[in-house]
């Protein structure tokens, strides 16, 4: 008989979630989490999750994928996988021990910090929204404590809180590659900061420092990494074309998903991470889909045109850009794009550097030239 996803919004206390995880996880009620945030979000994941219409055999959970409203996905993933990804990490950590949730439980790194606590039978201590780490710290139990966080997050506890990081008997970063000096930062005060490479659909990082976790397997095909083991999911929502792509059997059966993620694995088979292989932009740690971006500047009355891509940035890893043809008569300034942006996609969508250009540059295929148009914007402002 097939079975239905029971959809449950993100709670105020994400330990609400609990009985819901244990209950996926025990593979007696399939378990999707929306996402806290505007309106067109929220309708978003649920159209992803579609739950009216039956389950895939074998899958427990399913995670949108954290792409804004035109790249999520919901990733199948089956309880084992869950329980194999959390088991490895204490493993390759040293033990049980007691979780801070500093993140999102929608979205699978915050999710598993609730996996990784019903795992050992512990319950998750929650960081309040603005409350300092220290706080946080202070309400934890006393032994060995474990928390996750995405670059930014590292970046202004080490320049608030670095004391709190150092209570820590590991600190996970992934989300985003970090920047080697924001590491080195991290390791000189102290803190055991441990990166995290993996993906929703390898049921959150399954590669620490660089090494894959226990049973899982690395490969680069073609510059693009790929992932192999235990903690693979099955494919993909209601969306067979899309698990054809992105999944793949070798000759003996072994599954790899890949990544579209740019790598390499040196003489010792340490894996390192340059960047996406397409145009997707992480900012914070959250996936921001460029087209979705565009859609909404394009719904302004000031902006006739817009393209949108990511540049460095110190703090978030990188930033949206926008470069607007303004609309006849118009003056588009950031200050108006970035509510309008947020309101409809969410914060981390709404650009934080604004250009006014004449005309969107294309490819060939008449798709926007956003490379080439970033590479124009930098040179023009490193000649002013």
């Amino acid at each position: 008989m097939a079975r239905q996803l029971t959809l449950v919004p993100a709670p105020a206390d994400p330990r609400a979630l609990l009985p819901h995880l244990r209950a996926a996880l025990d593979g007696a009620a399939p378990l999707a989490v929306l996402p806290a945030g505007p309106p067109a979000a929220v309708a978003a994941a649920r159209a992803v999750l579609r739950p009216e219409q039956p389950l895939e055999p074998g899958a427990d959970l399913v995670v949108v994928t954290s792409g804004s409203t035109g790249g999520g996905r919901g990733v199948l993933l089956p309880a084992a996988a869950v329980r194999a990804s959390g088991e490895a990490t204490l493993a390759r950590l040293g033990g049980p021990g007691h979780w801070l949730l500093a993140l999102p439980v929608s979205a699978i790194a915050g999710l598993q910090v609730l996996g990784r606590s019903l795992l050992v039978g512990t319950e998750p201590t929650v960081l309040g929204r603005g409350e300092p780490l220290a706080a946080a710290v202070a309400r934890m139990p006393a032994g060995r404590r474990y928390t996750a966080l995405v670059p930014t997050q590292l970046r202004r506890y080490l320049d608030a809180e670095p004391t709190a990081l150092r209570a820590f008997a590991a600190v996970l970063v992934g989300g985003a590659a970090p920047d080697p000096g924001l590491l080195a930062r991290a390791r000189e005060e102290g803190v055991a900061v441990v990166t995290t490479y993996g993906t929703t659909e390898t049921a959150g990082g399954c590669v620490y420092d660089g090494v894959p976790l226990d049973g899982v397997d690395v490969r680069v095909t073609d510059g693009g990494v790929e992932l192999a083991g235990p903690t693979l999911a099955l494919g993909y929502r209601l969306d067979p074309s899309g698990t054809a792509a992105g999944f793949a059997c070798d000759d003996d059966g072994t599954a790899w998903f890949r990544t579209r993620d740019a790598g390499a694995l040196d003489d010792e088979d340490r894996l390192t991470v340059s960047g996406r292989l397409d145009d997707v932009v992480v900012t914070g740690g959250v996936n921001v889909a460029p087209q979705a971006v565009e859609g909404a500047l394009r719904e302004h009355p000031d902006v006739a045109d817009a393209v949108v891509f990511g540049r460095p940035d110190d703090e978030w890893g990188q930033r949206v850009v926008a470069a607007v043809v303004p609309a006849p008569g118009a003056e588009p300034d950031l200050a108006a794009l970035r509510p309008w942006v947020a309101e409809r996609l969410g914060a981390p969508a709404a650009p934080r550097e604004l250009h006014r250009i004449p005309a969107v540059p294309t490819l060939h295929t008449g798709k926007p030239d956003r490379r080439g148009l970033a590479a124009d914007l930098v040179a023009a402002v490193l000649d002013v």
